[in-house]
This record gives C-alpha cells, sequence and structure tokens, in this order.
C-alpha cells in the first residue's frame, strides 16, 4: 500500500486521519467487502490519491461498526474529507470521476489541474509556445484524462491545429457520459475556427455568422449568441439551421446550469416555436 493509502481501524485512527489532516487534506471512505457501488469508488479513489496527493483512509464498516456508529454512517460508500482535525465536506454513493474530482477541487488541486492553470495562464500572456508544451507534456502524462483532452483540444483549435484537436475529440467516446457533449460541443469550435478564418461573407447573414464564430472562439459567448440569434431571426433555415445549431453548440459549451443558456434558450424557442 503507498503512503498515501492506509487501511484505517481504531488502533490507527488518531494517526492517520485526525493527525495526518493537520498536513494534508485526508478522504475517509467507509467501505465493506460486500457493496457494489463501493468497488466502484475504490479504485477511482485510490487512483485520485496518487493524482491529488490527499490521504485516503479505507475504513471496513463490518470490521470496525463503532467507528462507523461514530460517524453516523448508514449508507456505504460513505466517504468525508478531513482538513485539520475537522470534517469539511461528506457525500453517500458512487460519484463519477467528473463530480468527485469536482467535490475534491474545492479543497485541493490535482498536479494536473495546477498545471492546467498554469497553460491558460501562458496562453493568456501570449507564451503560445511555452502553453502548447505544457498541454503536451499533460496529455502525454494522463493519456486517459478526458478533461484535459478537452482543454487541450480547444487550445489546439484557437491555435489553428484542427487535425490535433479533433483526434483528441475523436478519443472522447459516447461511453465517457460526463464528457461526450462538452466534446461534441467543442468540435463545433472547428467549424466556427474555420467560419472565422476562411468564410468569404455573400450576404448579411454570413457575416452575422462569422462575426458570432469568432466572438465564440474569444469566449464571448453573449455577443456570440446575440449575432447567432440575429441569423435564426432572419433566416432559421439557413445552411442547415446553421443559427440554431450554433447556438445549441454554445450551450452544451456553458452547460444548462448557465444564466446565458437559460436566457438564449429562450429566446431561441420563441423564433423556433
Amino acid at each position: 500500500m503507498s503512503n498515501l493509502i492506509y487501511d484505517v481501524t481504531d488502533d490507527n485512527f488518531e494517526e492517520v486521519v485526525v493527525e495526518k489532516s493537520y498536513e494534508r487534506p485526508v478522504v475517509i471512505d467507509f467501505w465493506a467487502p460486500w457493496c457494489g457501488p463501493c468497488r466502484v469508488l475504490k479504485p477511482l479513489l485510490e487512483k485520485l490519491a496518487n493524482e491529488y496527493g490527499f490521504i485516503l483512509a479505507k475504513i471496513n464498516t463490518d470490521e470496525n461498526p463503532h467507528i462507523a456508529q461514530e460517524f453516523g454512517v448508514s449508507g456505504i460508500p460513505d466517504v468525508r474529507i478531513f482538513i485539520n482535525g475537522k470534517e469539511v465536506d461528506r457525500f453517500v454513493g458512487a460519484l463519477p470521476e467528473p463530480k468527485l474530482r469536482e467535490v475534491l477541487s474545492k479543497y485541493i488541486k490535482s498536479e494536473a489541474d495546477k498545471l492546467l492553470e498554469e497553460a491558460k495562464m501562458e496562453y493568456m500572456s501570449g507564451k503560445l509556445a511555452t502553453a502548447e508544451k505544457i498541454y503536451e507534456e499533460l496529455l502525454e502524462k494522463y493519456p486517459e484524462n478526458k478533461k484535459i483532452a478537452l482543454e487541450a483540444a480547444e487550445f489546439f483549435i484557437k491555435e489553428g491545429r484542427l487535425d490535433k484537436a479533433e483526434e483528441l475529440l475523436n478519443s472522447i467516446k459516447e461511453y465517457h457520459k460526463e464528457y461526450f457533449t462538452k466534446a461534441q460541443a467543442v468540435k463545433e469550435l472547428i467549424t466556427f475556427k474555420r467560419w472565422c478564418e476562411e468564410l468569404k461573407p455573400e450576404n448579411e447573414l454570413d457575416k452575422l455568422l462569422q462575426e458570432g464564430a469568432c466572438l465564440a472562439l474569444q469566449g464571448n459567448y453573449k455577443d456570440a449568441l446575440e449575432k447567432f440569434l440575429k441569423v435564426v431571426q432572419m433566416d432559421k433555415t439557413y445552411k442547415d439551421e446553421a443559427g440554431r445549431k450554433a447556438m445549441v453548440a454554445i450551450f452544451n459549451l456553458l452547460g444548462e446550469g448557465s444564466p446565458l443558456t437559460k436566457e438564449y434558450r429562450r429566446k431561441l424557442a420563441m423564433w423556433l416555436y
């Protein structure tokens, strides 16, 4: 067992969970051998412990019922996060990997997350070669991390390396449920890149598509949505419903929880139906 992963009992609970939580976050995993969801969660937590550098304290509730009782565990897997001797978060059930990363990221950043942030900062500072080097290293070190594949694809699209971006996006399959929709939306950025740089406007609608595409690539999604909405208002069937499809791609990029998505879905619906 690595020096980050421990089987915890009465004898070492104080040392592993309490004392070590002053040095780095401790994630307690209450589990049992007969529990199916526990078996799903276990390898994920072990992988992420090594990636994020937290202590994983595994407590078998069959063998340590009193500890489970003390913590009020009623269903498993039951996961608690300890920092500085105190519980700061908890969840019950086997969360999918992206959700698990989301919870952990509130308290600790993985090495990959730190490097992704660094790559973004370098890109924003205009140091494109440095940013590219970081993305290439991340892809080599974490080939199965679909979050990295997505962010790197967005970078390569902006840099005009569309084949590389497409290759990364095609590696995200339908069974990567948490990433697939976003990957399909990011593929639309390739279309935006082509519209922005290659489209030769022949009329007002083409001009709006081109302007919206360039704005979307800059991350100015509100103004981009306005341009695409105008296309829908003027001719909703233009170029195989290009305006509507472009808006839907941005909704998928932003996510359903985004205020912009909600606002412009309503506006789009008004013109479509």
